[in-house]
């Protein structure tokens, strides 16, 4: 028995961990890669935060400031309260990192003001970095250390290669989570279940769904399949960052935004400086401005193309270019050389990717689920903070704070208490996947416990609980596909999900575009249950597109419904901003269970 399940590795993960941990609570952790496999590792532009009240802060920053900034870019999505929250609590989560080993870079060592920079839609240069462009790698190995170290002295269980298959409800309150081992060869070992008092999906993104992206390879949509199995709320998943400069090659990873924050330009094929005519901001507009206008650069022409100059940098004296580049950006530079390319005299051939999910699993202002005992912090989850577009180096100043206040919590004596006061919300409709909730930001009020339906026996938990790629449960035939009747117009690959998903719900989006990626999904879905085995999963990677296909999916559903843009949603045959529109849309998936126990799920419901 444990109190505290935390699912997840990155700085939400780890954060929720070492602060129930330090509080005396029983902590699991458990991840389905290495320890230091997850996006908080790849993060290179830094976190953002109001220092103004610490010692060597930026004097010119103010909460004020930093909530408008992060208001604006989150296109009226964004919830004001939270914001404010988070944002007045940034200089106690730069104390808490720097307490537990991270080292963020100052001017001249010791004792000097930081290196604060300044990225897209920031008013004032208020991201803080660690290691020059290894900001997230810093905090990485500094939070798996305090971990590593706490599982030496038994304070923290510790299970790698461990995959999370189902949470475990007892119709009123999360009860624990089944999990297989990862084996060597990517096989999945026998299903046990782990109890705990409370779990915490903390579990990162979903850039897998694209060809193109920023994220790393276990990047698929864990946490928001888990949640949704759950019967826990998710919203505003249609929203999905694409950040506007990967490397355009094979092999491509993030050019970091404060690389146009020092100075860089993007040009055209011709040389010609695009952003001018786009937006007065220029290269420092949001990240859905400029990757929209990435995008249509790219492919305006047969021969369209987008180019990072790095030479109108200014470089300090005493410093050539190449040098200054090494030293601000050693990762990138290095990534760069690897590919044969010398930034500093030529120019760097980008193209948007996916990189950050604004949707997911609905909490409060603390990390609440609308399942008792669930909780859900960084990428997976939906919070407020960010709206309808992440401003950029807000995500690990929210996975940081999201995760401190968890473990406090559910370290908390009193937290169990939720169990007999959670709210019942069984009856739902049947056939009914991704019902909207949509309500305006003023009326929006923190979740509340809903007691998903199914079996209170935990085996039959866990079963009512997935949603499998494969069509199957332990004992049950589930069909996610709303008619079963749509065929797939080809085989199943990661590949060919990808594809699809670029195509159809990528950057620039249609109804059209929707509804074929939202069939063929379905199509995929409808196949792998005709042609299920009688069990789980067997694979890691069966299990991933298990997941990729549920929030693919889920996600093509809610961009249907959206018929407008706003913020990184972006409808060619919507193009403008619907005032009417300005609000978030929770989703639940509903279930269906007959005296047999068969269970079909449908995820196209859309009536509102």
């Amino acid at each position: 028995m444990t109190d505290v399940i935390v699912v997840g590795s990155g700085v939400a993960g780890l954060s929720a961990a070492l602060s129930a941990a330090e509080t005396g609570a029983r902590v699991t952790v458990i991840t389905k890669a290495s320890l230091t496999l997850t996006a908080t590792d790849r993060a290179q532009g830094g976190m953002a935060a109001m220092t103004s009240s610490l010692p060597d802060g930026q004097p010119k920053d103010s909460v004020q400031l930093h909530v408008q900034d992060t208001l604006v870019a989150g296109a009226g999505l964004c919830e004001p309260p939270v914001v404010q929250g988070v944002v007045q609590d940034s200089a106690d989560a730069v104390r808490d990192l720097t307490d537990r080993g991270v080292a963020f870079d100052r001017v001249a060592g010791p004792g000097s003001p930081w290196v604060q920079g300044l990225e897209a839609a920031h008013s004032v240069s208020r991201i803080l970095h660690a290691g020059g462009d290894a900001t997230g790698h810093a905090i990485q190995e500094a939070l798996s250390a305090r971990t590593r170290d706490a599982a030496a002295v038994g304070d923290i269980r510790l299970m790698e290669y461990t995959l999370v298959t189902g949470v475990l409800t007892d119709g009123q309150h999360a009860i624990g989570v089944t999990i297989r081992p990862v084996l060597s060869d990517g096989q999945l070992g026998a299903e046990e279940f782990l109890a705990a008092d409370h779990v915490v999906l903390a579990t990162g993104g979903a850039g897998q769904l694209y060809p193109y992206t920023t994220n790393p390879e276990v990047a698929t949509g864990d946490g928001i399949a888990l949640a949704l199995r759950a019967g826990a709320e998710v919203r505003d998943l249609e929203f999905f960052q694409f950040h506007p400069t990967a490397l355009a090659a094979p092999g491509s990873f993030l050019i970091s935004e404060a690389v146009r924050g020092e100075g860089a330009v993007l040009r055209d094929q011709h040389g010609h400086r695009f952003m001018t005519d786009v937006d007065p901001r220029a290269e420092l507009a949001p990240r859905d401005v400029v990757a929209r206008a990435v995008f249509a650069v790219r492919t305006g022409s047969p021969n369209g193309a987008v180019y990072l100059d790095c030479s109108t940098i200014p470089v300090p004296d005493g410093l050539s270019r190449a040098e200054f580049l090494a030293r601000r950006f050693p990762t990138i530079d290095a990534s760069l050389k690897a590919h044969g390319i010398d930034w500093s005299t030529e120019l760097v051939p980008v193209s948007p990717a996916a990189h950050y999910h604004m949707g997911g699993i609905v909490t409060d202002e603390l990390g609440h689920t609308t399942v008792a005992g669930l909780w859900a912090a960084g990428e997976c989850s939906s919070t407020g903070m960010h709206g309808a577009n992440r401003l950029a180096s807000n995500s690990l100043l929210e996975a940081a704070i999201f995760g401190r206040r968890i473990g406090e919590l559910v370290a908390e004596p009193w937290s169990g208490a939720q169990r007999a006061s959670s709210s019942s919300d069984s009856e739902r409709a049947p056939h009914e996947v991704l019902r909207p909730l949509a309500r305006s930001r003023q009326e929006q009020e923190p979740p509340t416990p809903r007691q998903p339906s199914g079996s209170t026996d935990p085996l039959h938990a866990a079963e009512d609980s997935a949603l499998s790629y494969t069509g199957r449960t332990a004992e049950k035939q589930i069909d996610p596909s709303p008619t079963g009747s749509v065929e797939p117009t080809e085989s199943f690959s990661r590949e060919a999900l990808q594809h699809t998903m670029w195509q159809g719900a990528g950057v620039f989006r249609t109804a059209e575009g929707l509804e074929q990626a939202k069939a063929r999904l379905e199509g995929w879905l409808a196949a792998s249950s005709a042609v299920a085995d009688a069990s789980a999963p067997e694979t890691l990677a069966d299990a991933e597109n298990r997941n990729l296909l549920t929030v693919g999916h889920a996600l093509a559903t809610a961009a249907l419904a959206r018929t407008e843009s706003r913020g990184a949603h972006q409808r060619a045959d919507y193009p403008a901003t619907d005032p009417l529109q300005a609000v978030s849309t929770g989703w639940v998936a509903a279930r269906s269970v007959t005296p047999a126990h068969e269970r079909t799920v449908h995820a196209d419901s859309l009536s509102r």
